[in-house]
């Protein structure tokens, strides 16, 4: 881990290392307001819930207190297109307009997972950490989905536009199907738990540690972030020419293997084809690929397959899409 990023809590799960993660924030700044994005995604328990800014993931109970939702700088669907310093304008206006103009802290994944693989406007981080740090908050960076090297060109997401977080979340990658995750942070910052007691059954515990600790050899030994930057390059080629063929795909996008194949009726509307989707997702299932489904409407193709994931399982994959885009 970068800069003062020294300290690792070991707990089962990533929505628990966000919940965590905002509570050490509040309690480190004396803050109590949050800023998180809409389209975002960070777990399921009260507190996670409440960040998230996807209804389809909100169930209706008290959540989300002290969370506000910034405008989301999506590159495809956003106002401000590929502008991260407009988009990072609102995060300043929901401070100072929304909040005593002091703020716990700020948390966002890099690249957001079940909204539909959509990948932050360049520029986006280094505005916004800056106006945070500078209300009294810190930086969490959600590295659930993009952490250990499955963006192919780092591996952290948040390193694909060059800031170094105060807080950093992970899970599912560590573990490999295993329940792990962890909060790393710097001393200063951990030095708020020992207020009072603090105690995970499970967190740390020694299968799912020995387990942990293989997968990082391995990811390391078999080179799997450069396989990710390899296989995943190829991958998008090949998903850029069947955009060309099929005026179904309104957008591919992504890094490595964490790539959203954005479906729409119309490219100039940009209307959603949810069910045109679920369609194509259950052919796509009848001929041996399975493919997650994301975005608020439900109508991106989630690619995020292993990370030794080879190019011939890529041809397959994209071959299967194309035959079950053109049957629909």
């Amino acid at each position: 881990m970068p800069g003062n990023l020294k300290v690792v809590y070991l707990v089962n799960s990533g929505s628990e290392a966000n919940d965590m993660a905002m509570m050490m924030a509040r309690l480190y700044t004396g803050n109590y307001d949050i800023i998180a994005l809409r389209n975002a995604y960070h777990g399921l328990s009260a507190a996670t819930m409440g960040a998230a800014g996807l209804h389809t993931w909100k169930h209706g109970i008290a959540q989300g207190f002290g969370v506000h939702h910034a405008l989301n700088p999506n590159p495809y669907r956003g106002v401000h297109g590929m502008d991260g310093k407009r988009y990072a304008e609102d995060v300043a206006d929901l401070i100072s307009s929304s909040t005593p103009g002091k703020v716990a802290g700020f948390i966002a994944e890099t690249i957001q997972g079940a909204g539909g693989a959509v990948e932050l406007a360049p520029g986006y981080l280094p505005a916004v950490y800056e106006q945070i740090r500078n209300a009294g908050g810190v930086c969490i960076a959600d590295e659930v989905q993009t952490g250990f090297g499955r963006t192919g060109s780092h591996y952290w997401g948040f390193e694909t536009q060059g800031v170094v977080p105060d807080i950093v979340t992970m899970a599912k990658g560590i573990g490999n199907g295993l329940p792990i995750g962890a909060v790393v942070t710097t001393p200063e910052i951990a030095s708020v738990l020992s207020r009072c007691l603090h105690f995970n059954t499970f967190g740390g515990n020694p299968v799912c540690s020995a387990g942990g600790h293989a997968v990082i050899k391995v990811i390391d030994k078999e080179k799997l972030q450069e396989n990710c930057a390899i296989v995943g390059g190829h991958l998008l080629d090949r998903l850029q020419q069947l955009k060309e063929k099929h005026e179904i795909i309104g957008d591919v996008r992504g890094k490595g293997l964490m790539i959203g194949v954005e479906l729409v009726t119309d490219r100039g509307t940009k209307m959603p084809a949810k069910a045109e989707t679920a369609e194509a997702l259950e052919k796509m299932k009848d001929l041996g690929v399975l493919a997650g489904k994301g975005g608020l409407s439900g109508n991106v193709f989630r690619i995020k397959p292993p990370m030794c994931f080879t190019k011939e399982d890529a041809d397959f994959l994209v071959d299967v899409m194309d035959h079950s885009l053109a049957s629909l």
